[in-house]
């Protein structure tokens, strides 16, 4: 762990001290954020969500494959076991889209399309997100994709819970409670979190001299992910105004 400590989180601390200081984190945590934009930011969040977790099970099990390839037999097969934890998990964000587009209807104009918003392209930073996996798994490091899991994992542990919090003050309990993805990572991505972490030291014993790469590839995974949420918030600005009326849970 300490190998751990003065190299890699030493990489990445300026990173993840910066979060709750991101321009888009700010803005959904502002006192004054509207409700609308809230409800309409959680819409785009999930509907977009499934289609880059709908992979997330190939990626780590082909992560790990390659690992195994190069000699680093605990860290491949951790990651072929923690593949199979992953499966399904887009049909997770496919009934919470569903939901929540069918709360909206009941209460706003225009209506959405669940299904519409499920199937439109990824965005830039989607696929900035979705190359990085692709290309890591394809390289030199593979096993980069310990540390993309890990940074991408921490952010449940860092940032939902003031972002529970903030929607929670914003709506109110009830619309959070469909939201059944994001409430279960909230709580077992801290084991994962911790698990990831244990990875990560002995992946840095093995391979002290990955120190640089590991910090780029999870240092790029939150930054796409980031800007990723600010493409989620831009849309839910631009269609705020359209809905109509507070939330009940507001009024």
């Amino acid at each position: 762990m300490e190998l751990l400590r003065e190299s890699y989180e030493a990489d990445v601390q300026t990173l993840r001290r910066g979060l709750l200081a991101n321009p888009t984190i700010r803005a959904l945590l502002d006192p004054a954020i509207e409700p609308v934009v809230v409800e309409r930011f959680l819409i785009e969040w999930c509907s977009l969500r499934v289609q880059v977790t709908q992979p997330v099970e190939s990626w780590i099990q082909r992560a790990g494959a390659c690992c195994l390839g190069l000699g680093l037999t605990d860290i491949g097969r951790a990651l072929i076991k923690h593949a199979k934890h992953e499966r399904n998990h887009h049909l997770m964000f496919i009934r919470d889209t569903r939901a929540l587009v069918n709360a909206w209807n009941a209460r706003r104009v225009p209506e959405l399309d669940a299904e519409a918003l499920m199937a439109r392209p990824a965005t830039p930073a989607m696929r900035r997100y979705i190359d990085l996996h692709e290309e890591t798994i394809a390289g030199e490091v593979p096993f980069a994709q310990v540390a993309i899991e890990y940074e991408v994992e921490g952010l449940s542990v860092s940032l939902l819970p003031p972002l529970f919090a903030q929607f929670r003050r914003v709506l109110g309990g009830e619309p959070l409670t469909v939201l059944s993805f994001l409430l279960e990572h909230a709580e077992i991505d801290v084991g994962h979190t911790a698990y990831n972490r244990r990875l990560m030291a002995s992946l840095l014993e093995a391979r002290p001299d990955a120190r640089w790469a590991l910090a780029r590839a999870g240092t790029a995974a939150v930054t796409a992910y980031l800007d990723f949420l600010a493409e989620c918030l831009a849309v839910a600005r631009a269609e705020a105004p359209r809905g109509t009326g507070p939330h009940p849970a507001a009024a």
